[in-house]
């Protein structure tokens, strides 16, 4: 404390005022930052809401007297009580979707309702749960559904439905993957409604997923090609080694359903089914009628005789055989994704061996060897030459890699909830506490202490010869002396008088009382 003391009397006016400055500026620089980092870092609560919803959500935050701040259309909370306010705004129903599902059905009554009313508001509930569904990912901030079905239209023949919806994402952008994903959760939630039926817009204007049917066998495809290279990169690398082998696999995949139909028959092949014979007989008998003559109105005519007797038999037979042709019936579906071609590249490492100097020299795997692999990855691969499946398989040198370097994973990288606000906070607090200590106290303690100059003798208007320092005074003239001027000693007295006014004036005043008495 005494050498502080020291230093302060020791400097003048000037550099006292800049320490005083520099201490204040570095004073309030401290207790800004000091509050900077003691304040709540703020984070994002909701963004992108509705005019009306986000009044809700603000009125419910002042009634809980929650800090916020609004940037935009976002609301910005303390990063502590984030995800507590969002499950209590959630228990109270905020934010509210303006969409509305199942419960507008809550409102209609048996009485003045028709069939046509109650099918128009099933169908905006079955909209407004779709919508909700879709909002509800992370990846999308609102969504709406939009169905057509005719069902209900009387006058016209049902037609199948179909759905289109907008989406807008949060800011990361809908996958194709996730409107895949959409697109048959859509038609599932519909009956009737096919993947392809179903049209997908974000806020852009840019179709998403306009191919359900494509986009599904293009993802069956690609799951069964990394399967199989899965399975052929295991089989392979457990002869050639880690890191030796490097599989491709290409899986040519029927991109459209085909169904075919098809009815042979075989004229030569006629085969009697069924036999149906029929027989029909008649027979008829009576007297024959003869004209009348002269000779049988006679007693001894014919007409006495009674006539001739007649006799009749019929006999019929019919007989129907049926014959069918031999008839092939054969209905063949191929829905899409079936596999049409599969090829296999494969790339093994040469072998490795050391020359007589010491290097390493490389040589090509054998013909043997490769075609006994080849054959491994056919079978286990399932190929099939008759459909045109082929395996090409080579053995060349890979270059080296050189290691692109390990990157240590400290506490900050390891620390995935780690607020970087805070962070840079503390590290600027700290880089202003290393700059006053440097700069500041360090300059100020380390200063050797100025010692106070001897103090001259006092003035009595006499010069002693023992006063002056020899050589004070050179009887010679300064000028011819050799080497550098020396101080007039006028000046030097000059200079004296000026550094002790006081004792100067009190010596002139003795000067004038002494002359005064001796008048």
């Amino acid at each position: 404390m005494q050498q502080l003391i020291q230093v302060w009397t020791a400097l003048d006016m000037r550099r006292k005022l800049i320490v005083l400055g520099a201490t204040l500026a570095m004073f309030a620089a401290v207790i800004a930052l000091s509050r900077m980092a003691s304040a709540p870092s703020m984070a994002l609560l909701y963004s992108g809401l509705e005019p009306s919803t986000s009044g809700e959500v603000v009125t419910a935050l002042e009634q809980q007297n929650v800090p916020y701040e609004i940037r935009g259309n976002a609301i910005y909370v303390d990063v502590a009580r984030r995800d507590a306010l969002r499950m209590t705004l959630a228990a109270q129903g905020l934010p509210a979707n303006g969409t509305k599902g199942y419960e507008l059905l809550d409102s209609l009554t048996g009485f003045g309702t028709t069939s046509r009313m109650f099918d128009a508001a099933y169908w905006r509930a079955k909209e407004g749960e779709l919508a909700r569904t879709i909002a509800s990912s992370p990846q999308i901030a609102f969504a709406r559904v939009h169905i057509a079905n005719s069902s209900g239209d009387l006058f016209r023949s049902n037609r199948d439905p179909s759905a289109s919806v907008t989406v807008k994402s949060s800011g990361t952008g809908v996958s194709d993957a996730h409107a895949r994903a959409l697109t048959f959760l859509i038609a599932s939630s519909v009956a009737g409604l096919t993947p392809d039926k179903v049209t997908i817009m974000d806020e852009n204007g840019a179709l998403l997923g306009t191919s359900a049917g494509n986009a599904a066998a293009g993802a069956a495809a690609k799951g069964q090609s990394d399967e199989l290279r899965a399975r052929i990169l295991r089989l392979v690398e457990a002869r050639v080694g880690q890191g030796n082998a490097v599989v491709e696999v290409a899986v040519d995949t029927v991109s459209e359903r085909e169904e075919i139909s098809e009815r042979l028959i075989d004229p030569d092949s006629l085969i009697a089914i069924s036999t149906d014979t029929e027989e029909r007989s008649s027979e008829n008998s009576g007297s024959a009628g003869r004209g009348v003559t002269v000779a049988s109105n006679l007693p001894d005519g014919d007409a006495a005789n009674g006539g001739g007797q007649s006799r009749e038999q019929d006999s019929e037979t019919r007989e129907r055989v049926n014959y069918e042709f031999s008839e092939t019936r054969r209905e063949v579906l191929r829905p899409a994704g079936s596999v049409r071609r599969i090829s296999v590249a494969i790339l093994v490492n040469d072998l490795q061996s050391l020359n007589e100097e010491g290097g390493s020299d490389t040589q090509p795997r054998s013909e043997e060897e490769l075609n006994d692999l080849k054959a491994l990855v056919a079978s286990a691969a399932g190929l099939d030459t008759s459909r045109g499946d082929e395996v090409t398989i080579r053995s060349m040198a890979f270059e080296p890699v050189e290691p692109a370097g390990v990157s240590a994973t400290g506490l900050v990288a390891g620390s995935a909830t780690m607020d970087v606000n805070s962070l840079a906070r503390l590290g600027l607090l700290g880089l202003v506490a290393l700059g006053l200590g440097i700069f500041v106290l360090r300059p100020i303690l380390t200063r050797p202490p100025i010692e106070a100059a001897p103090q001259p003798p006092a003035l009595t208007g006499t010069i002693e010869p023992g006063d002056l320092p020899e050589n004070a005074l050179p009887e010679s003239d300064p000028a011819e002396l050799p080497g550098p001027a020396r101080p007039d000693p006028m000046e030097r007295f000059r200079e004296l008088i000026g550094e002790r006014q006081d004792e100067s004036i009190q010596v002139l005043q003795s000067w004038l009382a002494e002359k005064g008495e001796k008048v």
